[in-house]
């Protein structure tokens, strides 16, 4: 089983040039990055690189791959008045309202209830401070730090980033499974496939994922902030399939992707789109 390097979340603190923090200028400048893996389990080894499940089978990653449209990031900030969002009518800064949510012109697909949040009055709402724009398709089994770009700018003002809101556009998955109990429910080794996959911009993600972060742009902290935006699944992800209900097809192959395993496909997705990205920070002086 390959495993996830330890190097790749290493992110260094880059000295940009050129760059000055005078009074009214940036507080903080982002250098982000992302990095994907499938990782094994301690204590989950079935040998021949196989994980055990919670259900007495044994799974095998062969390939996975995740693809993600864009990452924002975001920030709480004070409210201002009291106004009634209206999808048909969205506010300034979003338009093609549908699904739950629309797109901001930033490009992040912003849920409905958060922009209900910004236009209503009292307390604090979230904002995005910045999209981080992705649009590739990420090895789970050989993962690397890809290194992103901000929009509008990596440069923030003063704020704190408290949430990353990551917007998943594919999964492919194979692999295979045999059972660990005996007598067995099934002979042998049988492989899989599972693909989710959405197109255009305009698409639902597959899933929307949020992670918590801690960021401040502050004159307080180091002004160079590394950050390392990281997304691991592990075989827990398959723990509620019960594979013996799922027999092959005619090629040999459980096709997660057959309509007549929709239940167990939204399972699947259900999974995911409970997954929480983490973080890493490192911080740097100008």
């Amino acid at each position: 089983m390959r495993r996830f390097p330890t190097q790749a979340w290493l992110i260094p603190v880059a000295l940009l040039s050129g760059c000055a923090f005078d009074a009214g200028e940036g507080f903080a400048v982002l250098e982000p990055s992302v990095a994907v893996a499938y990782t094994p389990v301690s204590g989950r080894n079935a040998g021949d690189d196989y994980q055990a499940l919670a259900s007495d089978f044994q799974l095998r990653m062969d390939t996975g791959t995740v693809s993600l449209g864009s990452i924002d990031l975001m920030a709480s900030s004070g409210g201002g008045g009291s106004t009634t969002f209206d999808p048909s009518s969205p506010p300034p800064g979003y338009s093609l309202c549908h699904n739950g949510h629309c797109h901001s012109d930033s490009g992040a697909l912003v849920d409905y209830e958060d922009i209900q949040a910004e236009l209503g009055g009292g307390g604090s709402t979230t904002v995005t401070v910045a999209n981080l724009p992705v649009d590739a398709e990420l090895d789970l089994l050989a993962p690397a730090a890809r290194d992103l770009t901000c929009e509008p700018a990596c440069e923030l003002g003063k704020t704190t980033l408290s949430r990353g809101r990551w917007a998943v556009t594919g999964l492919r998955m194979t692999g295979s499974v045999r059972d660990g109990r005996v007598p067995a429910r099934f002979a042998g080794a049988l492989p899989f496939r599972f693909t989710a996959t959405v197109t255009g911009a305009e698409a639902t993600p597959v899933a929307v994922l949020t992670g918590d972060l801690d960021v401040p742009s502050d004159r307080e902290n180091d002004p160079r902030v590394a950050l390392g935006l990281k997304l691991e699944l592990t075989p827990a992800l398959f723990d509620a399939v019960d594979w013996s209900a799922v027999p092959p097809g005619a090629d040999g192959v459980v096709d997660l992707d057959d309509p007549k395993n929709a239940a167990v496909r939204a399972a699947l997705l259900e999974k995911v789109g409970a997954l929480s990205p983490t973080a890493e920070v490192n911080r740097g002086s100008r």
